[in-house]
């Protein structure tokens, strides 16, 4: 509390009042922060006699000075500028690896646009996506489709193709049963 004004020698009512709920928000300030941290966190910031204090501790600690974060931000820009969409994985597991790099990147201060992100999709998509991806190029204009769109739009026709994957497996799944039956009562 050693950052509010100490009263002065003959306070009045309205000084001591102030000076009182002054120093209850600055504890409630502190024991908010506190409650919400987890006890290795709150070790770190026992030792702080303000708020701001321990706000400027934590601050120092997660994102640090303006040279840490840069470089955290070029490291994350990179991992982004790496990032490609497996053979194995949907097209919802891959925009949601490439999403949390998205956030982490914006919780940085740092701007990425929609549209650089649209062209990172685009790119890094395996083969079997190139004649969506050429039908998009034709039927509309890439640089005012918004990630949504182009999410709902990769989305429905990767589910359309499991769908008919799922269709055509379960047909000769009864066709094979079937057979055996066929041969049987032909040869009776």
């Amino acid at each position: 509390m050693s950052d509010i004004q100490l009263l002065k020698e003959d306070p009045t009512v309205a000084q001591i009042k102030n000076y009182n709920d002054e120093a209850m928000r600055r504890l409630k300030a502190k024991t908010c922060i506190h409650s919400v941290v987890s006890d290795i966190i709150f070790t770190r910031i026992l030792a702080c006699e303000t708020a701001k204090e321990t706000w400027d501790t934590l601050h120092e600690a997660f994102q640090g000075n303006e040279r840490t974060r840069q470089m955290q931000v070029l490291n994350l820009r990179r991992e982004f500028e790496m990032l490609r969409m497996k053979e194995t994985e949907t097209i919802k597991e891959y925009l949601d690896r490439l999403l949390i790099v998205v956030n982490k990147i914006c919780l940085l201060r740092e701007v990425l646009l929609d549209r650089i992100i649209i062209k990172k999709v685009l790119v890094s998509l395996p083969e079997r996506f190139e004649a969506k991806i050429s039908s998009l190029e034709d039927s509309r204009d890439l640089t005012k489709i918004s990630l949504t769109e182009l999410m709902n739009s990769l989305q429905t026709q990767e589910q359309k193709k499991m769908l008919r994957q799922e269709s055509s497996s379960t047909e000769r799944d009864f066709l094979a049963k079937s057979q055996p039956s066929f041969k049987a009562k032909k040869e009776g």
